[in-house]
């Protein structure tokens, strides 16, 4: 049915495209803007009009006109270029054909590295299907270029099937998703929608409209060295008190020991020595409440080790990333619902959960175009042991289309 599929998702993922958090550009890396210029031709070739390529947000947007006489709301879909922190240079995909759902599967030649049932019981899921992997020496990339790959090959089938009635969609594929700024810049104006959905979840059924709301905290510790022989009453180890300040935190609010709704501090990293030491966190809850009484909870740390000193000796920089966009979205529930309905008919469960994490959904939420996210197929993102399931990719379409035909009605 969707012939040019898996071309495409193979052709994508070739194409290196990873985010610098450390960069000040937008896009973060050139390799982002190359590869929105390919797809702003490959727009243009299926068909989509008055495509461009936004040089101030690093957008590339199309749109499909509506081929209704009636003027049924405007659809966006939106995902993203760029892909995570780990190697994504000579991507090289693998193809397991009719996955038997009980074998392991050697990534690489020598079998260092091994999708196993054991570790990634979901595999089992997978029985029978087309599987995508790495050659575990790359991420895959199909966070979120599966997404592209569903929203193109959604896009020209509607195209290619006129009978199937739909209003006006517009497309967009934007930056630096991963390293949460992409949509920073997004222009709601511009893109001109009623509502639009992200295509950046996990497996199938995924649908999602609560995302956590995030801050950073960058924590400074001033110490002061001396010589250990006379240290006693003088020395301020900044690494103890950096040691301290991760102790006076609650030990079970981590990412390793929380699910569902539960909250953490991530402690995501530290460096230092005697006479300074540096610590970064991320602060995540998906309520209100309790995520500023943890951003409040930092402060307090701070504050009652500096008490121990003549001076200010640990020094906080924190700023919100994102907030949960359910805030927005449960004032006008019917575009889940809408998604909700395509995949029933589509004899797909709809899993509705929270996610813990954000998506460039959460922002542009916030922005006031609400932006649910809907999944795009793939499994253990971020690294060598990613892959996904053509099938997934196939539904994922079949769902994009569906929203589009729905919406008509």
């Amino acid at each position: 049915m969707y012939e040019k599929l898996l071309d495409r998702f193979l052709k994508y993922v070739k194409i290196e495209t990873r985010s610098d958090g450390n960069s000040t550009t937008t896009p973060s890396t050139a390799t982002q803007i190359d590869f929105a210029r390919i797809l702003q031709k490959e727009m243009e070739e299926i068909g989509l009009q008055n495509v461009f390529y936004n040089e101030n947000n690093g957008y590339v947007i199309g749109t499909l006109p509506a081929n209704t006489d009636h003027a049924p709301r405007k659809i966006g879909f939106i995902a993203h270029l760029d892909t995570a922190d780990f190697n994504a240079e000579n991507v090289n995909p693998q193809i397991v054909e009719n996955y038997d759902g009980q074998s392991d599967i050697p990534l690489d030649a020598e079998g260092k590295f091994v999708l196993t049932t054991k570790d990634f019981p979901h595999l089992k899921n997978y029985a029978g299907q087309t599987l995508i992997t790495t050659d575990g020496t790359t991420l895959l990339g199909a966070d979120d270029k599966s997404g592209i790959a569903e929203i193109m090959t959604a896009m020209d089938y509607l195209i290619q099937h006129p009978e199937i009635k739909h209003g006006e969609i517009r497309v967009g594929f934007g930056p630096d998703e991963e390293i949460g700024v992409g949509a920073n810049k997004f222009d709601v104006e511009e893109f001109d929608v009623d509502f639009a959905y992200t295509i950046d979840g996990g497996p199938v059924g995924e649908l999602q409209y609560e995302t956590f709301s995030a801050a950073y905290a960058n924590i400074t510790i001033q110490g002061k060295n001396v010589h250990p022989g006379t240290a006693k009453d003088t020395m301020i180890n900044a690494l103890q008190l950096a040691v301290d300040f991760q102790n006076a935190l609650p030990q079970d609010e981590v990412p390793e020991k929380t699910a569902g709704y539960e909250g953490f501090f991530h402690l995501m990293h530290v460096e230092g020595n005697v006479e300074e030491a540096k610590m970064s966190y991320i602060i995540r809850d998906h309520d209100k409440e309790k995520f500023a009484a943890r951003k409040q909870q930092i402060l307090d740390v701070a504050e009652k080790l500096n008490a121990s000193f003549d001076q200010e000796r640990v020094h906080v920089e924190m700023a919100d990333q994102y907030y949960n966009m359910r805030e927005v979205i449960e004032k006008d529930m019917s575009i889940v619902e809408l998604a909700k309905n395509a995949m029933i008919e589509l004899d797909i469960e709809p899993i509705i959960e929270p996610v813990r994490g954000g998506t460039d959904g959460s922002k542009i939420s916030l922005m006031g175009l609400p932006t649910p996210n809907i999944f795009a197929g793939g499994e253990n993102m971020h690294g060598r042991f990613e892959y996904v399931a053509l099938e997934s990719m196939e539904k994922a379409t079949d769902v994009i289309v569906k929203i589009a035909e729905l919406n008509a009605k």
